[in-house]
């Protein structure tokens, strides 16, 4: 049974970082993408950043390219995401999922997605 826990948010500034955790069981990571996705009050969720660690491939939202960093730590069967230079426009609540690599190529589509972690609230002031 795939399990995702997501933790990391808080308050920020603009202009500030934090850095948000998923820690997964029940399945190995590399056989695994992992993505972070996030939803805004009255908005879709939409994808953030993807990363697949059985060939190092990973995704990028437009809107977070050059800010946001995704990692992983396949012994800890975490996977991280480092966000920095926070624009009020990052605030949502965020969220981790998961899908077999048999199933699911690097994608921000989180219909794509079968495993779901809770969220994690980010809220960035000006």
């Amino acid at each position: 049974d795939v399990q995702l826990q997501a933790s990391g948010g808080g308050l920020v500034q603009a202009g500030g970082s934090l850095r948000l955790s998923c820690a997964g069981s029940g399945f190995t990571y590399p056989d695994y993408v992992i993505g972070w996705f996030r939803q805004a009050p009255g908005k879709e969720r939409e994808g953030v950043s993807v990363i697949s660690s059985s060939d190092g491939s990973s995704y990028y939202a437009d809107s977070v390219r050059g800010r946001f960093t995704i990692s992983s730590d396949n012994a800890k069967n975490t996977v991280y995401l480092q966000m920095d230079s926070l624009k009020p426009e990052d605030t949502a609540v965020y969220y981790c999922a998961a899908d077999s690599v048999l199933h699911v190529a690097c994608s921000g589509h989180a219909y794509e997605y079968d495993s779901w972690g809770q969220g994690t609230e980010v809220t960035v002031s000006s």
